[in-house]
């Protein structure tokens, strides 16, 4: 099937379980969505709803114990460690809440270590970085460290990171957690301008309602289950 019709991301009956007998946890409980490329999904629940293990197993930090996960048609759950490695170097990007940037290296030099381990070309890395940069807004940063950037400017350096190797599912643990809320405007603005104008897949976890009405739509868990999947509210109806 052509990308146009495979969902980029399907999860069908999706379960992921803790412990056994009385002490068994379902964290994800028969989890069942789909996104499709180019769409800004929100997830959204409270602590312990499921919404963190979701993103676990979208970024291939952790598999189903029950049900599929797939990615473009692959059952992503059935892939060993290393071709898991290689699933998260070559298809996804990661930005989160507390910017996990290295301190004592430029923000060049942070945006290009997923360059590094494709083994891209030092030459290739060095000008792909600061198209990055320059893509969120920072080409006059590019030799500043983390302590000389505010966290905005250091959450922009993580985006960057997350986009240089063009990936097909860029995922944001929280994105505006650690931000004021000039800053929390700016880092959504941005993400908003990566989705709609170079067409980047995002799905973002927030615990925030105002932040999760810039996405398409919104995914909200409770007790390991989707409660909520539809289009955000428009501006003037009832609140998200």
């Amino acid at each position: 099937m052509s990308p146009s019709t495979t969902p980029l991301v399907s999860l069908r009956a999706v379960e992921r379980v803790y412990g056994k007998g009385d002490a068994t946890v379902y964290a994800l409980n028969g989890a069942d969505f789909e996104i499709r490329d180019g769409e800004f999904v929100a997830v959204m629940g409270a602590s312990g709803s499921g919404k963190s293990t979701c993103m676990n197993i979208l970024g291939g930090l952790d598999v189903p114990t029950g049900g599929q996960y797939l990615f473009r048609g692959v059952d992503v759950g059935s892939l060993d460690a290393d071709q898991l490695a290689l699933f998260r170097r070559h298809y996804l990007g990661f930005v989160f809440q507390g910017f996990n940037l290295l301190k004592r290296t430029s923000a060049r030099e942070n945006v290009e270590l997923p360059l590094v381990y494709r083994k891209v070309p030092r030459k290739e890395r060095r000008e792909r970085a600061r198209e990055a940069l320059r893509i969120v807004g920072l080409a006059d940063r590019e030799e500043h460290s983390p302590s000389e950037l505010s966290g905005g400017q250091q959450q922009r350096v993580a985006i960057a990171r997350a986009i240089v190797s063009d990936p097909l599912l860029l995922l944001a643990d929280e994105p505006t957690g650690n931000l004021d809320e000039a800053k929390k405007r700016d880092i959504i603005g941005l993400l908003e301008t990566l989705n709609r104008e170079r067409g980047i897949t995002i799905v973002m976890v927030t615990h925030e309602p105002d932040m999760a009405a810039h996405a398409d739509r919104i995914i909200e868990f409770r007790d390991g289950r989707v409660v909520r999947d539809g289009a955000v509210r428009a501006p003037g109806s009832d609140a998200v």
